[in-house]
């Protein structure tokens, strides 16, 4: 518990001072490095860091794909640069064919861009919503850590059946309403809480927030965030490890506090391409 609240002290303020400079350009490229530590923390739990051509090529592409998505001057060249990847993984199965076998490929290439482009989200916020984009990236991370956060303190105390025993022993029914709860109260107040930011910080009310789009896509963002956790538990079950990495000491690797965001970020970022939630008075 100690660590976790230490790193928790040196993160959190972290956190805070990158998005409060509201640099696209510098989200863009924290997005790239967590891409790059996810991948690699993946592979070292299956493992694959062993083929050092594969592992090499699989994190050069994750670094390089959400900077090549972030910025549409260079976004059409993807298909180039994917193309290569395609190419250089076949022949590193090729050269180590009796080494590298050909589901290790399809897995290592499913992760080395499905991870990026989901983290990538984060940063789309800033570039496509320059002028709200930080409280899209604060509420994308705070319904996802708050439903983790009241998942696991209602079900500590209330909690009495088990969800899927068989992958993660201590999550609950009681736990995954609970955290269903939160999310929802929190995500409303995150809506009155930046309208009320606004007044303060400028003196009039430039813009309206609309509360139930951001309740219901906390709602559904828990069970989500709920798929994301327990896809990584399995995975962790599955490869024989406890945690993806030490990165972060008392909560793991990027992988373990990343695992609901990377499900739950793509999906608030297309709720609110459809349902902008913020009009101009």
């Amino acid at each position: 518990m100690v660590k976790r609240l230490i790193t928790a002290a040196i993160g959190i303020p972290i956190g805070v001072f990158i998005l409060c400079l509201n640099n696209a350009h510098l989200m863009a490229g924290v997005c790239a490095l967590l891409s790059v530590l996810a991948v690699y923390e993946i592979l070292g739990a299956g493992k694959y860091l062993t083929h050092k051509a594969v592992s090499v090529t699989s994190m050069v592409f994750a670094f390089i794909l959400p900077l090549l998505f972030c910025y549409d001057e260079i976004r059409g060249s993807a298909v180039i640069v994917s193309f290569i990847f395609l190419v250089a993984m076949l022949c590193a199965m090729l050269i180590n064919h009796k080494e590298v076998r050909f589901e290790e490929i399809g897995l290592i290439s499913f992760v080395t861009v499905c991870i990026p482009l989901a983290i990538s989200t984060l940063a789309f916020f800033m570039f496509r919503y320059p002028e709200h984009g930080v409280f899209f990236i604060v509420y994308t991370l705070v319904v996802t850590w708050i439903a983790d956060g009241g998942a696991y303190f209602v079900g500590t105390f209330l909690g009495k059946h088990k969800l899927c025993p068989e992958i993660s022993p201590k999550k609950t029914w009681e736990g995954f309403l609970g955290g269903v709860v939160c999310t929802g109260i929190f995500a409303v107040l995150l809506g009155f809480g930046y309208e009320l930011w606004d007044l303060l910080f400028t003196g009039a009310h430039h813009f309206s927030v609309n509360i139930p789009v951001l309740f219901v896509t906390g709602l559904l963002s828990a069970p989500l965030g709920l798929i994301g956790d327990l896809s990584a538990s399995l995975l962790k079950r599955q490869c024989g490890v406890k945690d993806f990495g030490n990165i972060l000491p008392g909560h793991g690797g990027i992988m373990d506090r990343f695992d609901s965001v990377i499900i739950v970020s793509p999906f608030v970022y297309l709720v609110f391409q459809i349902f902008y939630p913020i009009a101009a008075i």
